[in-house]
């Protein structure tokens, strides 16, 4: 049986003051911090990670911050687009809190049958919130500042801005096996494709952008869009079938988390299949993910060298830490990774 794609595994993206970061995507958007470590190739930067209650793959938005870097471009060769998944419902509910967050929205805009807020982050990251017509399954982050019924479910999808998509559209089809599944505009400006049994979290739209200015990866521009791979097994299969075609694809590198090969889809952008497992929970406890600065043991006989590097974060007041933690508000209070 040929190895299949499920749909997205995470979303990696630039930004550039952490604490600024952390407050729009817990404070504003709701999402969990799942994840405070460092990006393992550049450890004094950190790796911060945004999803569900778990860090679900097809829920993480993670980000590399550097502070006082220049913004990017978004362009051709770039994930132009990061969009998550809400209830039908819940349209009015995130134009009132967007707008009372001071965050401008466009839209609600149809699209292939989906409501779609368009907005941006604080560095100018272009983010969606769609409302589909097909049933999105996932629970939400029950204990997070949002409502259950109006938080954001994972991601919907992501659209990838390309000078010529066909060699990205043949890729997606024939190598990693994404089914067509609609197009708009009179001559097929944006394509959507969907990866396993479709439907929100898997979903790509491939927009044309023949003279579009190049992308430039820095502060609000995506790094790498991250597919799924349910085991070690089907990775290893999609990377000697990638290497095959004669691209140029990472051996499979350990993130702790997961494990990751990385290589260019013929537009530009850069890719990732990441394994499902282990998953956020093999160093914190469910009901502590993200509060304290984790690194990997390579790592860990730098922890105070690290520590004096990175500025102070701490989670916004909004964040409802679990009950039956009562340190946890000091721990937030004291902007560091142990009480005073």
């Amino acid at each position: 049986m040929a190895v299949e794609i499920p749909g997205i595994h995470h979303v990696t993206a630039i930004a550039g003051d952490p604490q600024q970061n952390v407050d729009f995507y817990v404070g504003a958007l709701g999402l969990r911090m799942v994840k405070r470590t460092v990006n393992f190739d550049d450890p004094g930067t950190y790796h911060l990670y945004y999803g569900d209650e778990s860090g679900r793959p097809g829920s993480l938005l993670t980000f590399f911050p550097w502070p006082g870097a220049p913004r990017g471009r978004v362009g051709t060769g770039q994930a132009a687009a990061t969009s998550y998944s809400i209830p039908p419902e819940s349209v009015g509910f995130w134009l009132d809190r967007l707008k009372g967050h001071h965050i401008a929205t466009r839209g609600p805009e149809g699209r292939f049958g989906d409501q779609v807020i368009s907005f941006t982050d604080p560095d100018g990251l272009p983010l969606e919130l769609a409302a589909s017509d097909e049933s999105d399954p996932r629970a939400p982050w029950r204990e997070g500042p949002v409502a259950a019924e109006h938080a954001i479910r994972g991601f919907h999808g992501v659209t990838l801005l390309e000078e010529r998509p066909e060699g990205t559209t043949g890729f997606l089809t024939e190598t990693l096996g994404f089914r067509a599944a609609k197009e708009a505009g009179a001559t097929g400006e944006r394509r959507r494709f969907s990866a396993g049994r479709g439907g929100p979290g898997a979903i790509v739209d491939v927009v044309a952008g023949p003279g579009s200015p190049r992308g430039i990866v820095a502060v609000g521009t995506v790094h790498h869009v991250a597919w799924r791979a349910p085991s070690d097994a089907d990775q290893e299969e999609w990377r000697k079938k990638i290497a095959a075609l004669g691209t140029n694809v990472t051996p499979i590198i350990d993130r702790k988390y997961f494990r990751s090969i990385y290589f260019r889809e013929p537009g530009g952008v850069l890719f990732e299949i990441a394994t499902d497992a282990p998953g956020f929970a093999i160093d914190e406890s469910q009901d502590r993910l993200g509060l304290s600065l984790v690194l990997p043991p390579w790592l860990e006989p730098r922890r105070a060298e690290l520590e004096a590097a990175l500025p102070p974060i701490r989670l916004p007041a909004l964040y409802s830490p679990p009950s039956s933690e009562s340190s946890f508000e000091l721990e937030f209070d004291s902007g560091s990774e142990s009480p005073p």
